[in-house]
């Protein structure tokens, strides 16, 4: 396999350019002049080949990255703990050191490319949002791609394109200031085939660097992604050792971890539902944590498999090594509904129950028109996720999900009403249901604090009957209107014996009962 040929002049030029960089956007956040003067004398003095803001690619860059910036870059103003799994109970995220769930609904997948992205992070936040997700894909109209484009329209993978990094950092800036956890994606497979490889700057066709027959690449794939037909995905010594495309894989990689590294809100997902070989999410876990630990930065990544069902061998790649993934991403089962959602949920939990970690769901599907599910099944499987112990939950982009449309914000709002009267942290699933009786299929869900808190899900009214037979006391009986955010009053009820629960109306509902 071919290499490129490139200068110690031109490796010297690119290392500096990382490090200089990331100098001037610390200097502008903290409006030090002597600092941001400093910067630019190494600019101009040391690193004199850098124009434009546009960074050259060395054939080591990948090794030396880590080497020249370890250390250097201290958290933005204002940034906390950074994110990492709750100590007291791992199931669910903390963030600046408190407890915290996850909640999100947004319009785009690759949200830093969007031109109305403050706002649209203001509509999350004054929901009750706190999470995004964040795919670094670039085929919609309007988006820029990780290379510079030359006036001839072809791509020059030795030089990297500031546009696209720097609305990356845009977006984390906005978001740690609105205390939002990004969860990144770093590679999505519908780049990469069909109409938006004909774009993709790592097509032969379409750069400078490397001819079909050097790269292994073709101009064209017309098979579902889902084939994992492109040899991109292939790269890593594990597998096709393409040491070629690689290279500049990591630089593309490296530059991001220049940028993320330095904010405490950011999760990292390998891929977009992969059917990729597990050496392939591996490779770059474990590259993502060894540059966060070079730089002494606490980090956590996953896999994003494409299996529906959340048991298969495939999802068993993430969730049988926490020594490498910190979380597991279960978005997939939200294809499921009914008790088949709830019950695989409760799988995972039991499965992972001897080393527990949160269990995020950044995508969940269902809209009235597309094809996962009408947006009631979005809504039902949004709550069944909460009271069952999910450490995120946020609807899917349209059309696939309801994004951050008036039911999504009605649910976020609910989600903060009734985390600010029970404490899904603290609360233990009824897994299989056994103490609520007279229950049709997907008729309630119950979670449960000990010392007398519960809280029942009902997706569509009804009626159920709560075992109390072991807990004495005055029950006080709050309703949640899912839709309206509000509570509603109930009677109080008392323990010790069966208590039947009837909703107010159809609809989505929530029964909360607190000991007086």
């Amino acid at each position: 396999m071919p290499f490129a040929s490139i200068t110690d002049h031109r490796n010297i030029t690119f290392l500096i350019s990382l490090a200089v960089g990331a100098l001037l956007r610390r200097a502008a956040r903290a409006g030090g002049p002597l600092i941001l003067l400093f910067g630019l004398t190494i600019a101009g003095g040391i690193a004199g080949g850098i124009t434009g803001g546009i960074a050259t690619v060395p054939e080591d860059a990948g090794a030396a990255f880590g080497e020249l910036t370890a250390g250097v870059a201290p958290a933005p103003e204002g940034a906390g703990e950074p994110i990492r799994p709750h100590a007291a109970n791992p199931s669910y995220w903390e963030y600046e050191g408190r407890p915290v769930l996850l909640l999100g609904g947004s319009r785009e997948d690759n949200l830093f490319q969007i031109p109305d992205l403050q706002e649209h992070l203001d509509a999350l936040v004054a929901a009750g949002g706190n999470y995004v997700r964040n795919t670094m894909s670039s085929r919609d109209s309007g988006n820029v791609w990780p290379f510079h484009r030359r006036a001839d329209g072809r791509y020059d993978l030795d030089r990297l394109d500031d546009a696209y990094f720097e609305r990356f950092e845009r977006l984390l800036e906005l978001a740690v200031e609105r205390d939002v956890i990004v969860q990144v994606e770093l590679w999505d497979r519908f780049d990469f085939a069909r109409e938006p490889w004909l774009e993709n700057p790592y097509r032969p066709a379409n750069n400078v660097n490397y001819t079909v027959e050097e790269s292994g690449l073709e101009d064209d794939y017309q098979r579902h992604p889902n084939d994992n037909e492109n040899p991109f995905f292939r790269t890593i010594p594990e597998n096709d050792d393409n040491r070629l495309l690689l290279r500049y894989q990591q630089v593309q990689v490296d530059r991001l971890l220049e940028i993320s590294l330095e904010y405490p809100n950011v999760l990292y997902t390998m891929d977009n539902e992969t059917s990729g070989t597990p050496q392939w999410g591996a490779y770059w876990s474990d590259y993502i944590r060894r540059r966060a630990a070079e730089r002494e930065v606490e980090v956590y990544t996953t896999e994003m498999w494409d299996d529906w069902d959340i048991r298969s061998e495939q999802h068993r790649h993430t969730l049988d090594h926490p020594e490498r993934y910190g979380f597991a991403d279960i978005s997939q089962n939200n294809h499921n509904s009914s008790d088949q959602h709830w019950g695989n949920l409760q799988w995972v939990r039991r499965y992972t129950a001897d080393r527990p970690r949160p269990l995020n769901n950044v995508k969940i599907y269902g809209a009235d028109g597309g094809r996962f599910g009408t947006s009631r099944d979005g809504v039902e499987r949004f709550w069944r996720n909460l009271l069952g112990g999910a450490a995120s939950a946020r609807f899917h982009r349209p059309e696939s999900g309801i994004g951050l449309s008036g039911p999504a914000q009605a649910s976020l709002r609910s989600a903060r009403l009734l985390t600010e009267r029970f404490d899904l942290v603290e609360a233990t699933p009824d897994a299989e249901a056994s103490l609520l009786e007279n229950r049709e299929e997907n008729e309630a869900y119950l979670s449960r604090i000990p010392g007398g808190k519960y809280a029942v899900y009902f997706p569509d009214g009804g009626s159920v009957t709560l075992d109390l037979r072991e807990d004495t006391g005055t029950f006080e009986v709050q309703w949640l209107d899912v839709a309206g955010s509000e509570w509603r009053r109930g009677p109080h009820v008392e323990g010790l014996h069966p208590v039947e629960l009837q909703a107010p109306e159809a609809g989505h509902w929530i029964a909360v009962l607190t000991k007086s």
